[in-house]
């Protein structure tokens, strides 16, 4: 690795983003535009599921799709793509559900900051166990301007107690990595090259490739093309 690969970062907590980083619902999300599209009369291109889907907020995306539409047409045709996502099976992204479990453990202050919303985040992840890991958690509804605008990692960091530069952020979409890089924070891809191009400091697969080493009271993520050592605080403000 070069030196400029293994560039260091000194972080005090972790934010995950959901869709694609927690739980495997690419295709489900993608898919449920896709045909709810159809039915209305637009077909959706491959090119334009990345770029209007897949990490923004519902009313972003029909927005996008559906510009001529009444706003009532639009909140209709949102309507049923929440619906189809609030009822999915969603599998956990490999490796994540020990990474954050492991996280925990070690005292490491996490957020969830997903585009999604309560119902679906109870049925992904509450249902589950695993949403009780995050103290901090940002939805939708807590934001005026979603990713790729920085305020979602924004309002995280605020709610930690800490400064956005000081956050590392675990993000799948080219929006979502362009949103934790606005807010300052430092951005970790699951996902190809795209994410390096959008302003990841590194990229993994999944989480399966990644360990957790202990250093003292820190924990450094190993598996990166990038050095990163989280320090934990004795009081993080989260029991």
């Amino acid at each position: 690795m070069t030196r400029e690969a293994r560039t260091g970062h000194e972080v005090e907590a972790v934010a995950f983003d959901m869709d694609g980083v927690l739980i495997d619902s690419r295709s489900v999300i993608e898919n449920a535009w896709r045909d709810v599209a159809h039915r209305h009369g637009r077909v959706l291109a491959p090119e334009e599921a990345e770029r209007y889907v897949h990490g923004r907020t519902g009313a972003e995306t029909v927005g996008m799709l559906f510009p001529e539409h009444t706003d009532a047409a639009r909140a209709a045709i949102w309507k049923e793509v929440d619906t189809v996502e609030e009822e999915a099976a969603y599998p956990f992204v490999p490796g994540a559900d020990l990474m954050t479990a492991k996280l925990s453990r070690c005292g490491v202050p996490l957020a969830l900051v997903t585009s999604s919303w309560p119902r679906k985040i109870e049925n992904a992840l509450g249902r589950r166990g695993l949403l009780s890991l995050f103290p901090e958690q940002v939805t939708r509804d807590d934001v005026t301007r979603g990713k790729p605008h920085p305020d979602p990692y924004l309002t995280a960091a605020r709610r930690l107690n800490i400064d956005p530069a000081r956050l590392l952020v675990f993000e799948d979409s080219v929006s979502g990595v362009e949103s934790a890089v606005a807010a300052g924070a430092t951005c970790v891809g699951i996902g190809g090259g795209e994410l390096i191009d959008a302003g990841a400091v590194a990229t993994a697969g999944d989480f399966t490739t990644l360990s957790l080493a202990v250093a003292g009271t820190d924990v450094l993520i190993e598996g990166l093309d990038a050095a990163i050592r989280i320090v934990v605080r004795e009081v993080s403000g989260h029991g």
